[in-house]
């Protein structure tokens, strides 16, 4: 076997596997405990989206002056939150407080279906 006709063959399988990989981004929200009603649905609109195309989000409640005080408030949004996507999303990693703000990351629950990309071809 002639070994240029070998490498020729390699670099277009990498390639052609390549084309059918699916990149898998990070979107971030910010809440804050003292959000308003259509502030919040229209983030949560946004989270869901991000999860119907397939990335995951990293959800963030950002504290600010007495705020830091009540860290609770952030985990109720986050509850909350994840309460209102919980047919499209789950939590994916532990709840990671820091002095000025409480996050986690939700990712799109698995399905057994394919991407809609590789159906048609």
């Amino acid at each position: 076997m002639d070994y240029g006709k070998f490498l020729y063959d390699l670099h277009k399988k990498e390639h052609e596997a390549k084309k059918r990989q699916k990149q898998i981004q990070v979107k971030e929200i910010k809440f804050r405990p003292k959000i308003s009603i259509h502030d919040y649905s229209f983030k949560v609109r946004h989270v869901k989206r991000f999860l119907e195309e397939g990335n995951k989000v990293k959800i963030t409640v950002m504290l600010r002056g007495r705020e830091k005080a009540k860290p609770e408030l952030a985990h109720g949004i986050l509850e909350r939150v994840f309460e209102d996507i919980k047919e499209l999303g789950e939590q994916a990693s532990k709840v990671r407080s820091q002095p000025w703000a409480v996050s986690t990351l939700a990712a799109p629950i698995k399905t057994g279906e394919k991407d809609a990309k590789t159906k048609n071809t």
